[in-house]
């Protein structure tokens, strides 16, 4: 039995790592931290020419057909080097529309979100962290009114998938007229969020999206899940980078038991978030019972586990760790946002003992 991932999920894996490391290094990154949208055009549409925008869309409407471990091992490597953009939202989006919207829906928006044409999102939130689909209250009667919260890239989004009372799906084309869009001043930089207020916006229900809702939720959990890990990685690295070139007292830093316990504690901790993802993903593929359970935990467990960890890596980088001049700060921020959107680890614990029949 094979335990590991393809040569060809390896091949996905460096190929997007290259690209990363070519197009935006940390330097880059915290020049699109510090700008105004948290969007680069040409960084975007350099990921849209190596078909990651459409990585889980079927071929027949111009995707790679991928399934969503592939997306969450794409979602790893993004997360590793702090990428910014609407990967995130958009993925979601698309799998959205597959899996709930009617064959016109689909012939009309996977082929343009594939293609990059358009930019797609996802508003489920509400006002109390009502994130998950059994909380949501908009009702959509052919119109939109009422308000989204913390919407990834809602000011540029083309088309947002909008949670809907009972757990229905809506499709919001933006241009439409009838939504107004809010900055949120959130941490995390390198992710942008924006608040929705639909004012009788147009909307079209996706025929099965009651049904769909729920898995796109648990896609969602399993990609954060996917990115914290991949961010908890380059924390540790960038710890054990600092502790062997640091030095006091004559020597690095890195000789000091007390680090190197920090250390060793990181990478016990950090190495088997990544087999977690990569199982959850693959039960969201193949083992569709244990699917939300396991996509809940998941969740909880790995952004957690990049929350400590970006905590340590900035307690081994001292004072310095604390300042805004310190790239530990951005993966800190990202840590934030991978715990708090779709709920936080308590919330998806409970889900899990709940679903558990605990």
């Amino acid at each position: 039995m094979e335990f590991d991932i393809s040569e060809e999920q390896e091949l996905l894996q460096g190929m997007v790592r290259q690209l990363v490391e070519n197009e935006c290094p940390l330097a880059r990154v915290r020049e699109i931290f510090e700008g105004d949208s948290g969007h680069d055009p040409e960084l975007w549409k350099s990921l849209i020419e190596v078909g990651l925008a459409g990585t889980a869309i079927p071929e027949e409407f111009g995707g790679a057909g991928l399934e969503l471990l592939d997306l969450a091992l794409v979602s790893e490597t993004l997360g590793n080097g702090a990428l910014p953009g609407p990967f995130f939202g958009h993925s979601l989006a698309g799998l959205a529309v597959l899996l709930g919207g009617s064959d016109e829906q689909k012939k009309t928006w996977l082929p343009r979100l594939a293609m990059g044409d358009a930019i797609g999102s996802v508003a489920f939130a509400e006002e109390g962290s009502s994130w998950q689909p059994e909380e949501w209250t908009l009702q959509a009667n052919g119109t939109l009114s009422g308000a989204k919260k913390h919407v990834p890239y809602g000011s540029i989004a083309d088309l947002i998938v909008v949670g809907t009372a009972d757990g229905g799906l809506a499709l919001v084309e933006r241009s439409g007229g009838g939504v107004e869009t809010e900055p949120v001043d959130g941490a995390d930089r390198t992710r942008r969020l924006d608040d929705l207020i639909f004012d009788g916006a147009h909307c079209e229900i996706l025929p099965d999206g009651q049904r769909a809702s729920g898995r796109v939720r648990d896609a969602g959990l399993i990609l954060l899940a996917a990115d914290a890990y991949g961010g908890a990685a380059r924390c540790l690295e960038m710890a054990v980078d600092y502790a062997n070139t640091r030095q006091q007292f004559g020597v690095t830093i890195g000789h000091f038991q007390g680090i190197k316990h920090q250390l060793a504690n990181m990478a016990i901790r950090v190495d088997p978030v990544r087999f977690l993802c990569w199982y959850a993903a693959h039960a969201f593929d193949k083992i569709p019972d244990e699917s939300e359970r396991t996509a809940a935990l998941t969740k909880a467990h790995a952004t957690s586990v990049f929350m400590q960890t970006a905590r340590d890596t900035v307690e081994a980088h001292g004072g310095i760790g604390f300042t805004w001049e310190c790239d530990v700060q951005i993966l800190f921020k990202r840590a934030m946002f991978d715990r708090a959107f779709l709920g936080a680890p308590a919330v998806h614990r409970e889900r899990a003992a709940v679903l558990a029949g605990w």
